[in-house]
Parts: C-alpha cells; structure tokens; sequence
C-alpha cells in the first residue's frame, strides 16, 4: 500500500502576555468595535520577556509535542521550521531549536512563505516521509510578528500577535495522513504585502530605520481581496479533486488572518461555521504558527479518519490548500 506522512501529535505554545483591543487603543487610534468589525481579532499574545525570540517559542511548542507522543528527543530525524522572523539571519530557527530541545540526530531548515509557511513545511515534511528516507519529522510554525509590527500603524497593529505550534509527522500504509496539496505563488504580489528593509535590497542602516521600514508594509484592501479570492478557489478546487462535499469535511483550519476570509472560503466550500477552527479572536494573526495552533487546540474533537482541509494565504503572495486524513483519537492522544 502507498506510503503516507501522517500527523500523530500536536504541540503548541503562546506566550502569556495579552495585548487586548481596549490597550490597543490606548496606544493607537482605534477601538475594539473598529478592530472586531473589520477584523475578528480581540487580542493577541506577545512574547515581552527580554533576551527571548522565535525559537524560544518554536522550542516550547516542541517540547510539548514530544511530552504529548512520548517521543524521545533523539528519535527525530529532521526539522522544517515555517517563519518569517527568525531570531537572527543566520543561524536558522530550526538549528536553535534542534539544539534547545535536544535534537542532536536532527538535520532542519527555516522556510520562508510568509503566513503559508506552515502549510509549505508540511508539504516539505511530507515529502521526506513518503520518500522512505525518514522515520520521525518535526514541522513547526513559528513567528515572534510583534518584532515587526509598527504599533503607530493603526491599520496593521490590531493584526498580529506572536505564538508557535509543532506536529510531528510519521509514515502510515493506512489510509490516513496527508492525501493531497495544491501550492501556489504569485510574486507579484510584493507590492501589496512585504518589510522593505532588512535584506540585501535595503541593508539596515539609519536611513531604513528612519523611515520605518523594519515592519510589515501591507496594502489591505488589495491584499483582502485577492486572499478572499484564492484561499477559497484553492480550497474548492482541492474538494473537486478529492470527490469531497461539505458534508465529507469535518474542519476546515484556515490561516486565521481575517474572520471575513475564513468565513467567505467557508462559503465557498458551503460549510458551516461549526466545521471551522476558528481562534483569531484570542491569538490574531501569528503567521506561519495559525493552523498549527488551531491543530492544538482543537486536537480534544478530532477523531481517526475526519476529512481536514487546511488553508492559507500570505505575503509573496503564497496561497494553498492540503487534504489530510486525521490520523489519530484526540482525546487518546497518538496512537
């Protein structure tokens, strides 16, 4: 039987600091109706503790998912890491990681695709897997977002927070895993979504620090509309390919950028609203960490064999969508 990549265990972790609507207005001009109207966000989770970044959560997020599967740390074989704010260029997210949670037979890398960059590693991960080369690897979406959010911005601010959530990923003959995955990108889109500095295009200096130009640069109203437009075409296009109706899915987990996104590619799929992992109004957008942490904290309701369509949408632009089998009893936990 074909060899698939399967997730048997979630980890996740947010930091304790709540930046809530009502001290969001106390540092910006707006309002909580404003924010959750537009939004969907009510607050959001900020790493504050000094000295500590990326792969101090991306650590955490690990750590428990290994406590969870009883998985010792020299059993993994390999570690992608989704991100788009590394503690530092250089080293990687996931070299830091592997060395803070003990992984010392672990090869890995960072990728980089925004708030797709989940969805991109598991394809990576799966990929690994399937090819017979790896018994054990870990995917983790990571991203500290508060590191570049303009908080004089009012139109991006109220978005982000800052979180990590991992899966670990094992071979199955069983017809449970990952089953399909479309990815798409478009580069085009870099004038609608992007940090101008800070690259080999704009080294840092006082000129791009000046300006402000270390944050996420979104245009909304263009970057809206084309995500309401490929997140659910995606989505669709992938039940088609599958022989799956709404009635087929259990959860839809949608990167959670805008409840207005998620709730029209919900539409488009005609899913109701209770077949959607939904919690963007507690965590607001961590980026590549979104679908790993709705994993985590919907992991108690799935059951072995529930239909799930992941999909994101992010800076680049990168969209996406992947069909997988869940392949285990949550309340059990890893079978």
């Amino acid at each position: 039987m074909k060899l698939r990549a399967a997730i048997t265990g979630v980890g996740g972790y947010v930091p304790p600091d709540i930046l809530d609507n009502e001290q969001l207005s106390r540092m910006v001009d707006t309002s909580d109706e404003w924010i959750m109207q537009r939004i969907g966000i009510k607050e959001r989770r900020i790493l504050k503790e000094k000295g500590k970044a990326t792969s101090y959560m991306g650590t955490k997020a690990v750590k428990d998912l290994l406590k969870k599967t009883h998985t010792h740390p020299e059993e993994i074989d390999f570690l992608v890491c989704g991100t788009v704010t590394p503690d530092m260029p250089f080293p990687a997210v996931a070299h830091l990681i592997c060395d803070k949670a003990g992984l010392h037979n672990a090869f890995g890398y960072d990728l980089n695709a925004a708030c797709s960059g989940f969805l991109y590693a598991l394809e990576t991960g799966r990929r690994f897997i399937e090819s017979g080369a790896y018994k054990k690897v870990i995917v983790v979406g990571a991203d500290m977002m508060s590191s570049i959010t303009n908080y004089e911005d009012r139109t991006s601010c109220p978005l982000f927070g800052d979180g990590a959530g991992a899966v670990l990923l094992e071979p199955t003959h069983e017809i449970t895993g990952i089953m399909d995955s479309i990815l798409q990108v478009d580069g085009s889109g870099v004038k609608n979504l992007h940090m101008a500095a800070g690259g080999s295009l704009n080294p840092a200096s006082h000129e791009t620090v000046d300006k402000k130009q270390h944050f996420v640069y979104q245009e909304g109203q263009a970057v809206f509309k084309v995500a309401v437009s490929k997140m659910a075409d995606v989505s669709v296009e992938i039940m088609k390919r599958n022989n799956l109706t709404h009635e087929d899915i259990k959860f839809l987990v949608p990167h959670q950028a805008n409840l207005r996104i998620i709730e029209a590619t919900a539409r488009r799929m005609e899913i109701g609203r209770e077949q959607v992992m939904i919690n963007i109004e507690k965590y607001g957008n961590t980026t590549a960490a979104t679908i790993p942490l709705c994993l985590w904290e919907f992991e108690h309701l799935l059951r072995k064999g529930d239909n799930l369509v992941l999909t994101s949408f992010g800076a680049g632009f990168t969209w996406g969508s992947m069909y997988l089998k869940w392949a285990y009893d949550g309340k059990s936990g890893k079978q």
